[in-house]
């Protein structure tokens, strides 16, 4: 008997998955000369399609040059760590609308591209998630207060999306399940916000949680009743996918056959997984085949739990590195090294961004 994992799912949009194995969006960092994609990250993405995966997520693709964030003038906080990000200011009507149609122009140009489809990225303490979460968005406009209003810009953003492509052109939202800070945006929300985006023609929610300040979608919440495990959203799924009128992807922590199993099991139609694959890019054919993973990335366990989380996440860039240029991952890389030469790697591509940007601003 085949397992469900293997079964094709038909989308809404008319497109038809050959499993529910999903590869979710990661931040590669990989951009080559004029923020395009080179050789390396069309061999990375190679090396993911003949290993089995039957979605494959792109990394974020910024929808403005210089990346605006944040609704209201509400600060990270990160501790120690808050002065590397700048303070925000609050978006007028203008700027709103704007990017709304940027979301929109990204959207068209993806499908002239040649890509499936787009997934809105409403999560992880991101512009659309910062406009859902009532600890950041303290606007008191139509934009603010009630969730209705908070979710007006990530509705307005999914219509325009909707409207600027193909019907046979797939619209996903990335959600976050809970945030996992106190008084912020929780399962109820997630529940009300995907019967919301249900009339607009989304073709899929996937379900992640969490945002920078508290990192959930790594496994290292800020609060410490929710314990990092194998699939780290599962409960909250289970809760939504009873009610959701749309077929809901989780993704989270996913890296053991039986795991992906039991997420299937509850109700989820696509499980999504990111560092499992930056360490074993075959890994949906090693599960047809009755196989595993050989080995697993290495923990990061130190206290500082904003720094831990930047550092799993240079990991993962180090793997996905490795895998563009045809080696092998060393998921054993240490977390320290992995961070800095990450690090000294970012600082010399933003050099390049900006200089770009500067380029490119002249010229227009």
């Amino acid at each position: 008997m085949t397992s469900e994992l293997f079964s094709p799912l038909s989308l809404r949009s008319g497109h038809m998955l050959n499993n529910r194995i999903a590869k979710a969006a990661m931040e590669e960092n990989m951009a080559g000369d004029g923020q395009l994609p080179d050789k390396e990250l069309f061999g990375l993405y190679r090396r993911w399609a003949v290993g089995g995966t039957g979605l494959l997520i792109t990394g974020n693709v910024m929808v403005h040059a210089q990346a605006l964030t944040g609704p209201s003038a509400v600060a990270v906080d990160l501790g120690k760590h808050s002065n590397r990000f700048g303070r925000p200011v609050a978006m007028t009507p203008e700027q709103i609308q704007a990017t709304v149609t940027r979301y929109a122009v990204t959207a068209r140009r993806a499908e002239q591209a040649g890509f499936d489809g787009v997934e809105v990225h409403a999560a992880h303490g991101y512009l659309l998630s910062q406009f859902l979460s009532p600890l950041v968005n303290k606007r008191t406009d139509q934009w603010g207060g009630s969730l209705e209003n908070r979710a007006r810009m990530l509705l307005d953003v999914v219509r325009a999306a909707r409207a600027a492509v193909s019907p046979s052109f797939a619209v996903a939202v990335k959600l976050n399940s809970a945030d996992f800070q106190r008084g912020g945006f929780d399962a109820d929300d997630a529940r009300q916000v995907i019967a919301m985006l249900e009339p607009l023609g989304v073709d899929l929610v996937e379900l992640s949680g969490g945002s920078y300040e508290s990192p959930a979608m790594s496994g290292r919440p800020a609060d410490a009743r929710t314990q990092a495990r194998e699939a780290y959203f599962l409960d909250l799924a289970k809760d939504l996918v009873k009610t959701s009128p749309l077929p809901l992807m989780l993704t989270g922590g996913i890296t053991q056959r039986h795991t992906a199993e039991r997420v299937l099991d509850s109700g989820v139609a696509i499980i999504g997984m990111g560092t499992a694959l930056a360490v074993t890019p075959d890994l949906p054919d090693r599960w047809r085949q009755g196989r595993e993973a050989d080995e697993q990335l290495r923990s990061v366990n130190w206290s500082d739990k904003a720094l831990a989380s930047a550092a799993g996440m240079a990991q993962v860039r180090h793997q996905l590195r490795r895998i563009a240029r045809g080696s092998r991952p060393t998921p054993n890389t240490h977390p320290a090294f992995a961070l800095i030469s990450e690090q000294r790697k970012q600082r010399r591509a933003l050099r390049r961004y900006r200089a770009w940007l500067s380029t490119s601003q002249s010229a227009a």
